[in-house]
Parts: structure tokens; sequence; C-alpha cells
């Protein structure tokens, strides 16, 4: 009872549902190992009980929390000892009103947060028995941003949209122009991208892990994003640095032929090893004083973050990325051998931010590229659900990080051996105890040069699943955080940057944080084929609590996997991570959902979200209309059902749709044509109430390719095929905009977006009740 106790303080579950009404308790040595990483020893019933004491005896004398967060007109629930006098500094050091004495009253739970400005402030409290506290204090808007008007746009992979000018793989330079093409002439209001988040490097013994969703840092982009040319220096080389860089452009021209016309791979290595040498040599050109100036501001602004970053990079290069395994002292990034090495390797540190400040300001080209096409919002981030345990976030900010812990899912129906996905969670009381520092400036970073945010696993907010060390998935507990601070941090970040936020909520959710985030303002993520009506005939979200509209049944009582997130367990392999659904988790749901959920009419559908047919590691819309998805999984081994059962499954479900969109004349075209079939699904899509439309841009051109296949590691070239036609032909940029099947697809949409394609339709509140995931979005 006191080690439950225990846990219960420090957010920690002690058991969980992973059906309804079937409660499963957490095994004590998770517990134990959990509260460990969160600095509190519950390993004898005497260190359970002093440590309650200890919590007890801090509970009493602490004046205020280590961080408030407050909305305006909401004070937050404080208790002090009645006389208390709070007093502000703001955080541009201002004084005066909002430096003065807060009007306090005792029978109010908290200040009039409304007489301060939104921002990140310091609340001084003294009490008359003498006792003084600081905490940070942030003051948040009540909603992110809402889009600015209803649009549609592109979904891309960056990496797999290469140009004529790609040195073997997407880069922001293709990215500018795909915003400025598609914005100017199709009318586009976004292009939503793959997380850019750099990269663990490379070894000879281990390549580079492809998934975007795996990084090493994601407070800063990849270099390898950069379109070397494009750097204004490149101009003015001379000589025989000039004379190597034209070689390595030949290089790269090999690399770019052999992916698009050769059935060569993407191949980021290959890609960065001439990038870094033409960089280097571009490097040697002198800055101009204005670009001198320009990258000092870069530096000041970034600052520790920045450094941290740099000088992880540097080592990587000499000792290879496994910080653990570095010399002595080199692990801890404030230790004197590390403040050694930063003045012993300044100039290779320098280099890597340099190329940061690179990458930032290409970033910021491709945005003002969109916005200056007529996009309403522009270039749409994507954030990863977490980092690489061996990455430079990692090493930097290993305070806030849970040791010897990852992130994953519990059993569920879809996988009765859960997930683990090899990534590290924060540490709430961490991130509390800096007033959520690293949360906020990974926020800023991201949202320098966006228009809006996606957040991959958007639950995390509220609460994540650890699986200590060494320990089964299904040995892990669910870990909470403070979902106001989070929620709130998110929301002043947004208003600041003037940003959209875009949750994906796909999966079975916990009942109320679909609410609390509609309620913030963030917007949910709605895939066609899982918007069924899962509570019976009399409507989609209704006020009974109606269906997720994120897909599936109700079969689960947690979250289920998800299918970006952690990509791969601590060895990179996805067996223990993905294995028992092996991407076929639809089979398991349909064998225990208890009757088959007819699709969503359009006007059920929720108004705040992106809405879209499919995404990057489903199967592509061509490919789920001539069952291609299916046979792929069976020529892999993927299925856990018989192939004619599975197909037949399959075609009934696709027969549903399909007379749907027959009945509501969205396929005027008659059954058989695929190219109609895709242009119907996305005139349904329009037809919706969401506030955002995307198109997977693989599917303008019939690509049967899925980018990431759930459950596979070396079976399928997860995130490295280029896009490609129906024929599987690889697909350029310039293809793709002449490509008279892209422009049929996205006539009809700007056509019916013109036309206002809601129909009138205002949609329906967001639900109380979760859906679970369906089929192949099950793994990450």
């Amino acid at each position: 009872m006191g080690r439950a106790l225990l846990a219960e303080l420090h957010g920690v579950a002690t058991s969980y549902e992973p059906a309804p009404g079937r409660t499963v308790r957490v095994p004590d040595d998770t517990v134990v190992a959990v509260l460990a990483a969160l600095g509190v020893d519950a390993s004898t019933p005497h260190s359970v009980q002093a440590a309650l004491e200890r919590h007890e005896r801090e509970e009493r004398a602490r004046l205020l929390p280590p961080c408030v967060v407050v909305r305006p007109g909401r004070p937050p629930r404080l208790r002090l000892p009645e006389g208390t006098v709070l007093r502000v500094t703001p955080e541009d050091g201002a004084v005066g009103a909002h430096g003065a004495a807060l009007d306090w009253r005792p029978e109010v739970d908290g200040p009039a947060s409304s007489a301060l400005p939104l921002g990140r402030h310091t609340v001084h409290a003294h009490a008359p028995d003498g006792r003084s506290a600081t905490a940070t204090l942030i003051v948040a808007p009540d909603r992110m941003p809402a889009p600015p008007a209803r649009s549609h746009g592109f979904l891309v992979q960056l990496y797999s949209l290469l140009s004529a000018r790609s040195w073997g793989m997407g880069d922001l330079g293709d990215l500018a122009d795909l915003a400025a093409w598609s914005g100017r002439a199709l009318g586009a209001g976004f292009v939503q991208l793959n997380p850019l988040h750099a990269a663990v490097p490379g070894t000879p013994a281990e390549p580079t892990d492809p998934s975007p969703y795996r990084p090493s840092s994601r407070r800063f982009p990849d270099p390898v994003h950069l379109r070397v040319e494009d750097v204004p220096e490149y101009a003015q080389l001379r000589g025989p640095a000039r004379d190597r860089v034209d070689q390595l452009l030949e290089r790269a021209a090999v690399l770019r032929t052999d992916v698009l016309h050769e059935g060569a791979l993407i191949d980021r290595d290959a890609v960065w090893a001439l990038k870094r040498e033409a960089l280097e040599l571009v490097r040697t050109v002198p800055l101009s004083p204005g670009r001198r100036a320009a990258y000092c501001d870069f530096l000041a602004e970034r600052g520790q973050a920045l450094e941290d970053h740099a000088i992880w990079s540097a080592l990587a290069e000499l000792h290879g990325p496994a910080w653990r395994a570095w010399p002595d002292g080199l692990a801890d990034p404030r230790s004197a051998a590390v403040a050694r090495a930063r003045g012993e390797h300044l100039d290779r540190a320098d280099f890597h931010c340099w190329l940061a400040w690179l990458t930032d300001g290409q970033l910021a080209a491709a945005q003002r590229a969109a916005l200056d096409a007529g996009m309403a919002i522009g270039l749409v981030h994507d954030l990863a659900v977490g980092v690489h345990p061996s990455g430079a976030d990692a090493w930097a900010l290993r305070d806030v990080f849970a040791s010897g812990m990852s992130i994953g899912a519990p059993p569920d129906a879809f996988n009765s051996r859960g997930q683990d996905w090899g990534l590290p969670p924060w540490r709430p009381d961490a991130l509390a105890a800096t007033g959520y520092a690293a949360y906020r400036d990974l926020l800023r970073g991201l949202l320098r040069h966006a228009g809006a945010l996606r957040i991959d696993h958007v639950m995390g907010l509220f609460r994540l699943w650890w699986v200590p060390e060494g320990r089964e998935p299904t040995e892990g507990c669910y870990v909470r955080y403070d979902a106001e601070a989070m929620l709130g941090v998110l929301a002043l970040e947004a208003h600041r940057a003037g940003a959209v936020v875009i949750g994906e909520d796909l999966g079975t959710v916990e009942p109320g944080v679909r609410e609390a985030l509609a309620g913030r303002g963030v917007l949910g993520t709605s895939v066609l084929w899982f918007e069924r009506n899962y509570n019976g005939e009399g409507g989609g979200r209704g006020e009974d609590g109606g269906n997720s509209g994120t897909g599936g049944a109700s079969a689960t009582g947690e979250e289920g996997g998800d299918s970006e997130t952690g990509k791969t367990s601590e060895t990179g392999k996805t067996s223990e991570v993905n294995g028992a659904s092996g991407g076929d988790a639809s089979a398991q749901l349909r064998d225990t959902a208890p009757a088959r959920a007819r699709p969503l009419r359009p006007e059920e559908w929720r108004a705040d979200c992106l809405a879209t047919v499919t995404t990057h590691d489903l199967p592509s819309t061509a490919a789920r209309l001539t069952g291609g998805h299916v046979e792929l999984r069976h020529r892999l081994g993927l299925l856990t059902r018989p192939f004619a059962r599975e197909r037949a499954e399959e075609a009934v479900e696709l027969a549903e749709w399909l007379g749907l969109l027959g009945r509501l004349g969205m396929l005027p075209e008659g059954p058989g044509d695929e190219e109609a079939a895709v242009k119907a699904v996305h005139r349904f899509l329009l037809r919706t109430p969401a506030k955002l439309v995307g198109v997977w841009l693989p599917d303008t051109v019939g690509d049967r390719r899925p980018q990431n296949l759930p459950g596979t590691w070396d079976q399928y070239p997860n995130w490295r095929l280029p896009i490609a036609d129906a024929s599987g032909r690889p697909v350029s940029l310039e293809d793709l905009v002449a490509s008279p099947r892209l422009h049929a697809l996205m006539g009809e949409v700007a056509r019916m977006a013109r036309g206002g394609g809601a129909a009138g339709a205002r949609g329906k509140p967001t639900p109380r009740t979760r859906g679970a995931r369906a089929s192949d979005t099950v793994s990450p």
C-alpha cells in the first residue's frame, strides 16, 4: 500500500487497462525501477516509508511548486498561507504594473493572472512566517492559433522528393520549389513534412538509421537536407577547391541518376559524405561582414543548446555516437573533460554550428517561398515523440531524460507483447524543476520557420508508457505528465510563432484526452479508411460520446502502438517492437470487433482536424484500391491470417467505402477506374468540415509503395524510396509538375476547395470515447 501511494504521488501508475473492464497490475519490480529513475528509492519497506516522509516534509515546507502555469482568467490552485505576497518579475525585466505585488486574496485559488502578459516570468512568494520561494511562472493563452482559413496541401517525405538538382535525396531547395509551385499553381495552403531532425551519424559498422522518427536531436535540423549550391559562399569558390566541388557534383549526379533511373535506394550516408566534403570546402570562403554578423546573431540566439549540439557532433566524429562509451569524463556535458574538449575542438565545433546556421537559413527561405506563393500556413514541421538514446539530445539533456527507461506501448488487442520504441522519456519532475526549459526551447526551435507543427503521438503530453531497460514491454507502466503545463508551454510558443498545432491522435486514446486537446485548439488527425461509426447507426460523434473518428472499434482500453514513433528497439531491429502485429493488427481488431461499423458520412466528421486518405506508413491509395498492400504483406510473411481471408476482408471494407462514394455522387466515373476512385476519396475529404485536407504526394502519381512498412526492418526499404508512378518508375519534381494525373487530381481538389467543399456541414464535436487504430498503422 505504501509503495502504491508513493507511486501515485509521483505520477506512476500501478495498473492499466488493456481492454475495457480488464485491469492488469504492474509488477512491483517495474514500479521500483521507474521510481528509481525519478530519483525515489522504493526498493524496501523502509525506503518506501522514508520516501513518503520526505515527500510529506517537502510538501509542507514548499510555498510554490517549481513551475506555475496559468491561463488568463484561470488562476492556479496554490496553497499559500494567509498574508502571502506574490510578486512577479516579467520575462522582459520591465518594472511597474506587472512587477508590483499581485492582487491576492486567500479565498481565490491563485493570482489574477489576467493582469499578466503572456510569457515566461518569475514569481516570488513571501509568507508571513518568513519563508520565501521563487518559481517559473508561465502565462499561456487558452488556445493554439487557428488555421487562418480552410486549406489543402501536400504531405511529403522530403528525402523522397528528388529533382534535377538533388544530390541523391530531396533537399531544402526542392522543398522551396515544391512550396512555391504548389502554392502558386495549385492553390495549396501548406506542405507537411517528415521530421527534419538531425540523425545519429552513421559509422562504417552501423549506417545511419534512415527513420526520421529516431533522431539524434530534435532541436536542430539535419544538414544533409542542405542545397549546397544555394549557400552564398559557394559561388565564390575558386581554383582547386572549385575543381574538387565540381567533381563532387558529378558524383552527386551519379547518385541522383541511380535513384531516379537505375532502381537504387536513397543512400543518406553516401549523400552526406559528398555534401560534407563540399561544405568543408565552401567554408574556406570568408563570410562577408553582413553574413558574419548574421552568423554571430544566430550563435547568440541559440546559445548553450547549439554549443552542446556542436561539440557532441565533433566528439561523435572522433569517438562514434555512442557517448556512454566515450573516454572518461566526456559522457557528462558539464564535466571538465568536455570543457577542455570544447577548446581543443573549437574549429570542428564551429563547423557544426555553421552547418546549423546554414540549414536554419534554408528552412527560412523555404517558408518565405511558401508564404510568398500565397500559402496560408506554409511549412508544417513534424515533432518526433523522442530521441535516440545515443544521440546529442540524450547527452546534452541527460538530466531531464529518465536514465534506463524507454517509451513504448502496453500490450493490447493489437500486440500482445507491447512495444518498446527505444527512446528515453522526459522526466516530468525534471521538466517542472527547470520551468520546462528544454521542452520550451525545443518547441521554439521547431517553430522558427513553421506555419504549423504536427506532434507525433500527442497523447504523450498526458502520459507515456515507460519500459525499464532489460525488461519486456509487457513489464512497463504509465507515467503521468502535467498536461496543463505541457499544453500551456505549447500554446505559448505556438502563439508567439503564430503557428497551428496538429496532434497525431490516431489509436485508442485515454478518455478526456481528445476533449482536452480540442479545448486548447489542437487539431486532430483523421484518416479516411478508419473513420467509421463504432457506436451504432445513430451517428458518428453524438452526445453519447460517439466515435473517436480516428479509426477502429473501442477494442482496447489504452493507447495502442503508434505507427511512426519509436520505430525500433534499442538494437535497431523491429522484431520485438513490431513483431506480433506485423502490420496486420487489423486482422486481430476485426476478429474482436462485435460488428462491422459503417463508414462515416462527410458531415459526421469532426471539423477540427487534418483529414487525409493515407499517411507515410499506411498503404498508398492506389495500393489499397488494387489490393496491392495485402499482396505485399503476404509476400513478406506479415499476415497472421490466410491470404484469401485477408484479401476478402479488405475487399469488403473497400466496397463499403466505394459504395458510399457512389451513393453520394462522388464517383460519377463508375467503379473499376483507379484514378477516378483516387479523385473520389479526395472529393469526399473536401465534403467533410475538416479545416485542413492533406493529399499524400505519392498518391498524385499512383505510387503503389508505402514509404514505411510497419513490422519490417531489412525485409523492406523503409524510408529509402523515391516517389514513383503506378509502374514503379521513380518520379522527379520536374516530372510531378508535368504529370497529367497529378493535375487532374489537384484540379478536382482546387475546384471543390473553391466551391466550399463541405456543403454546409459544421462537423461533430470531438468525441468522448476512444477508437482503436485499424490495421497496419499499429507498430512503429
